[in-house]
Formats: structure tokens, sequence, C-alpha cells
């Protein structure tokens, strides 16, 4: 019987058109896609994780692919992923969504380098995570660090994980602090 008993998806899609200032020639899309699954786990200590760590992986292409679908493959330029865990469950639960959301963002843009950035929480029903994102091909270009909220009004409950994975076309609308530029990044890990 299979790890992964989905209750309900969702894909939340924001367009931002301007901060504040001048409206901009291509708005920044950003979209998150949630699934909300019963916690195989709940209520109860499970010594290897690995199983459920691995069966996720077909949970996050679905996701990932669904964000791609969404914006466009050669559009995505930040990502991000995130977990709310139900309160009978821990955070370890939500920790294995490090491998399976991050390793199936990577394959479905076709292995950018950065680090996935994350965020993870065990809460009450209803609790909303805000999720930081960046550059898919280096951490540290400035422009590009920014925030989704992430959370469905009725989960996780109490027994339910909600897994999240966020993608976006580009980086703050009005940019203006600095920094290393997307295009000046040389090296995989962004640092040069």
């Amino acid at each position: 019987m299979s790890l992964i008993q989905i209750r309900k998806r969702s894909l939340t899609i924001e367009t931002t058109y301007h901060e504040g200032g001048p409206v901009v020639d291509v708005p920044l899309k950003m979209a998150v896609a949630c699934a909300v699954i019963h916690n195989p786990y709940a209520g109860r200590y499970e010594p290897d994780l690995t199983p459920f760590m691995t069966e996720l992986r077909s949970l996050g292409l679905t996701l990932a692919q669904e964000l791609v679908d969404t914006l466009g493959h050669d559009q995505v330029e930040v990502y991000s992923k995130a977990a709310i865990v139900g309160v009978n469950g821990e955070m370890e639960h939500g920790a294995v969504w490090h491998e399976a959301g991050g390793w199936a963002m990577r394959e479905a843009l076709g292995e950018p380098k950065a680090i996935v950035p994350s965020a993870k929480v065990v809460a009450a029903t209803g609790y909303r995570l805000v999720a930081p994102l960046h550059y898919i091909h280096a951490a540290y270009v400035r422009s590009h660090f920014n925030s989704m909220e992430v959370g469905i009004q009725d989960a996780p409950r109490p027994n339910e994980i909600l897994f999240a994975l966020l993608m976006g076309t580009g980086g703050r609308v009005h940019a203006r602090l600095g920094g290393l530029r997307k295009d000046e990044v040389s090296a995989h890990d962004g640092q040069c």
C-alpha cells in the first residue's frame, strides 16, 4: 500500500505588476503547488523514514511539473519548498521533503545547482508559513531573494502533512539593492 494518500491539492498564482513604482513590462509570476496528505507516522515514532522520503519523489515530480507547466520551463528563475506538519506529527516528517521536493524541482528544471531554500513547521490547521525563494542557479543573487505564503485554510489536519513547492519567473519587482546580478554568476555555487 502506498504511503501517500492525497486528500487535496491546490495551486496558487500571484502576478505582480508593480510594488509602488512604475508598472513593469513583464510582470513577476510566482506560484505555489501544495498537496495535503495523510501522515503515515502521525502519533508514533518511526525509526526509518527513508521509504516515505523515497516515495514522496513521485509527489514532488507531480507538483514540480505543475509549476513548470504553469510558469513555463524557461521562465523559472526562483524556487523553494515547504512543509507544514499537523500537530500529531513531528518536524522530521516535514524534513523528508528536503530531498524529495528538492530533487523533484531539480529534475523538472534541468538540474540547477543552487541549494533549494526551505521552511517547515509543526502547526495547527490553517497555519500560514512564509517560505524564502532565491535564484535557481546561484544562492547569492540578491535581487532574487523573495518569499511567498504557503497554506490552505483547512490543512493540515492533526494527522496530515501539507507539502509545497514554489517557483517564480524572476527577482523582486523594482529590485535595486545591488549585489551579485544573475548575469554575473560565474560559478555554480554563485559565490563569484
